[in-house]
This record gives C-alpha cells, structure tokens and sequence, in this order.
C-alpha cells in the first residue's frame, strides 16, 4: 500500500468515525467545567463547595460538538435555500 492511499484510508476512516460520534452524541462536555456546570471553590477552612456558574455552557455542563455544528450549519443553508 503507498503512503498517499493509506493517509487517505486513515483520514476517510477518522472522518467517518468523527461523523457517527456526532451523529449518537452530538453534545460533550464543556471544557471550563469539564461538565460540572458550576466551579469548585473552597471556602477558608479548606472545605470544597459549589462555585458560580459556568458562563460559557450556562450551568448545563454540554457544549456541542464542532462537527455537529457545521451540519446544523448546513441544513439550515439548505432548508432556507430551497424554501
């Protein structure tokens, strides 16, 4: 097998793999809270306890996934383009 042909079948198999990930699990975890949806504080004793809430996932702890956001892109180009 040439290199060239092999990195294409390695690229098609990511892309494919990516694609069914976003397809059964369109949203992962937010990466400021890692999914808790909140900041972990300590107060002065040492003792943890709840932070404020995540800005940027809005205290969900899901963002979507880039793949699955270029496809919601493009149905709706497609749905506005063909109405």
């Amino acid at each position: 097998m040439t290199p060239a042909l092999l990195a294409s079948a390695l690229f098609l198999f990511v892309t494919i793999g990516y694609s069914g990930l976003c397809a059964a699990s369109p949203f992962g975890n937010c990466r400021k809270c890692r999914g808790m949806g909140h900041a972990i504080t300590t107060d002065r004793k040492g003792k943890t306890k709840r932070g404020k809430d995540c800005r940027r996932c809005k205290a969900t702890g899901k963002r979507i996934r880039v793949g699955r956001h270029l496809y919601n892109v493009a149905a709706r180009l497609h749905r506005d383009g063909t109405r």
